[in-house]
């Protein structure tokens, strides 16, 4: 099986924004009261990975869009 282009978008990424990733999907699947700080904790880290070079901008705009639903 292949990986589609998306797929390969979030290989590799920081320890801590895929755990924060991971916790938003979970409150979001669980209907978290958190909801919001586990948003701001994923905007942050995309953030944090971006500016210390982590991920390419192509990725940030991804991950902002998928997971943030954000338009750059």
């Amino acid at each position: 099986m292949t990986d589609s282009y998306e797929d390969l978008l979030e290989i590799a990424l920081p320890g801590y924004l895929k755990n924060d990733i991971i916790a938003l999907e979970e409150g979001r699947k669980n209907g978290s009261t958190l909801l919001d700080c586990l948003y701001c904790e994923v905007q942050g880290s995309i953030n944090s990975a971006f500016y210390d070079r982590e991920i390419t901008k192509e990725q940030f705009v991804y991950l902002r869009k998928k997971y943030l639903w954000m338009e750059d």
